[in-house]
């Protein structure tokens, strides 16, 4: 039996959407692998913490495609403080225990679907 991964990308997008410190530590693995426009790497929660803080980005899913067990992409209408309109983008989701562990956003869905089934694929072969 596959596990749900669909309830700690709720949580995610949640804890991100209420600008919520605390949930947003709790929503996520330590560490926690990110992927943005200003770089990519391991985080700690507490700075991924601090990023929904400084950043006040909400992200609206709008269309979910599973890839594997453990991997979800999420189309999203991304907005911030200072936008005039929604842009899309898509996250690769990875889960463990209940809590995502990488959140790796990227300027397309095809350019998520293409990472997503990479992993999968390299995961596979570990």
């Amino acid at each position: 039996m596959k596990p749900n991964i669909e309830p700690a990308i709720d949580e995610w997008h949640a804890s991100v959407n209420d600008g919520d410190p605390k949930r947003a530590v709790d929503a996520v693995g330590d560490p926690i692998v990110v992927l943005g426009p200003k770089g990519a790497g391991a985080i700690t929660p507490e700075q991924f913490s601090d990023w929904v803080e400084r950043s006040g980005i909400r992200l609206v899913p709008r269309s979910w495609h599973p890839v594997g067990g453990r991997l979800m992409v999420v189309e999203q209408d991304a907005t911030w403080p200072e936008s005039k309109s929604p842009t899309r983008v898509a996250t690769v989701f990875r889960v463990a225990n209940g809590r995502v562990t990488a959140a790796l956003r990227l300027p397309d869905l095809g350019s998520a679907l293409d990472l997503a089934h990479i992993y999968r694929e390299m995961a596979a072969t570990e």
